[in-house]
């Protein structure tokens, strides 16, 4: 299939390049055109993006599918982290299958219809109910036809060894690495033009042994997966790592092998600049969650610093249950306004905020033909129409997507193949996707109250 996407309002490539049609050959862009000009070979369908801008496919660095099912949950609300997380750890343990399944469905559906194309998981919830989860939520995403990178997460601590979450959540060591070795035989493809990539990924220092973090690392590295792991996401965490480790948390990450450019980590806010620094020369990557930071008043990541000092950057919309959406569009809004507060008008811009959720977010989950539109790179891209009313009256329409608070995309190319297209995905009942999502939503709940 030959697409041509043609007559654009911009197409904001990511290179700082500006055309008006793009040509698309099965998973790859072979052209881009300026205006007025037309493909050098015949196309076998032609979009009309008059009063569009494209952009490339944006990548969400971090996320827990599962938390969809637990918005705005009475218990955690107005809390900050170690609470919050104690007040939602006994809802989660009543996760099931079904659970992951409208979860894992509806958080991608959601993410797609934000311009989302790639999109990372962190799944560190497992019970005697529910082991598969990864297979289920890898599955789904081939089924969709969106591309992700999901984290086979793991907690081995309890409150009765240190730790934060209860005993039915946590696993022990031997368990925990024969499924991540089975997930990464199962489902991990390294390849540029990955549609699955599976990743190794300890929940945090305050929730898995010293052992679990360097045997993770080893196995993931003998799969060419990656790593990932919460780190550095309010200062109670910094306290509990000085406490029991005697070490503030970048320094154990460094003493566990995790200090390298396979490694990325969510959230990233309290580093002090040698640490920052220390990062950048390791050319470990961040991914920013401003939504879920501000909502748990966790703190602001420094990204313009992690950057400079040569770190990779991309965005997450981290847990619905912190952040209560899963709209990838919305959390670069999110992230231009909180880093423009933090360092000035004249230093973040609205394409420092596209770049973060696209070639950032790309280089974060180490997919390199992804995040920008050139000839050679992977057909993922969206398009988002201008014909609305929060967009009457822009002058810069790419600006405009940033500032003006662009909300659904109208169509998501992956692969090279149309996964939104007018606004809606193919084959996906999202009424009764959602009636099904709220059923379990209330299951669990109920089944938490009545416990």
């Amino acid at each position: 299939m030959r697409r041509w996407i043609r007559n654009a309002t911009a197409i904001w490539t990511g290179t700082g390049e500006r055309f008006a049609g793009i040509v698309t050959e099965g998973p790859t862009i072979v052209e881009l055109l300026s205006a007025g000009a037309e493909p050098s070979k015949p196309v076998t369908q032609t979009v009309d993006a008059s009063d569009c801008v494209v952009l490339p496919g944006l990548v969400n660095c971090h996320h827990h599918f599962y938390q969809t099912l637990t918005r705005a949950v009475p218990t955690a609300l107005n809390k900050p982290l170690f609470p919050w997380l104690q007040a939602l750890y006994p809802v989660w343990s009543g996760l099931t299958a079904t659970s992951i399944e409208v979860s894992t469905r509806l958080a991608l559906a959601e993410l797609m219809l934000s311009g989302c194309s790639l999109s990372s998981d962190h799944h560190y919830v497992f019970t005697d109910a529910l082991s598969d989860a990864i297979d289920i939520q890898a599955s789904i995403a081939r089924d969709i036809g969106v591309r992700v990178a999901l984290t086979r997460g793991s907690m081995s601590l309890s409150e009765d060894e240190g730790g934060l979450p209860p005993a039915t959540v946590v696993q022990n060591e031997a368990t925990i690495l024969a499924e991540s070795e089975r997930l990464l035989n199962a489902w991990h493809d390294p390849a540029n033009d990955a549609l699955c990539r599976i990743a190794l990924a300890p929940c945090s220092p305050f929730s898995v042994t010293a052992g679990i973090m360097r045997d993770s690392a080893e196995l993931a590295r003998r799969f060419q997966a990656r790593l990932h792991t919460h780190l550095a996401e309010t200062e109670d965490e910094n306290a509990f790592c000085a406490q029991h480790y005697g070490q503030r948390p970048l320094d154990l990450l460094a003493d566990l092998g995790w200090l390298a450019d396979d490694v990325w980590l969510a959230h990233g806010i309290h580093f002090d600049m040698a640490e920052v620094h220390a990062l950048g020369a390791a050319g470990v990557a961040i991914s920013h969650c401003p939504s879920s930071n501000m909502v748990l008043a966790s703190g602001t990541c420094p990204v313009v610093d992690l950057e400079t000092a040569g770190c990779a950057v991309g965005l997450g919309v981290d847990g619905s249950a912190s952040n209560d959406a899963s709209n990838l569009m919305q959390e670069v809004r999110q992230a231009f306004l909180l880093q423009r507060s933090r360092y000035g008008a004249g230093v973040v811009s609205h394409d420092d905020a596209l770049r973060w959720a696209t070639r950032g977010g790309a280089a974060t989950l180490g997919w390199s033909k992804l995040g920008v539109l050139e000839v050679g790179a992977l057909a993922d891209l969206s398009i988002w129409d201008l014909n609305e009313l929060r967009f009457s009256g822009v002058g810069d329409p790419v600006a405009a997507l940033v500032l003006s608070g662009a909300h659904r995309v109208r169509d998501l190319l992956v692969h090279g193949e149309w996964r939104v297209w007018s606004g809606a995905i193919p084959d996906l009942d999202l009424e009764r996707l959602t009636a099904q999502h709220q059923a379990e939503a209330y299951r669990l709940r109920s089944a938490q109250l009545a416990g």
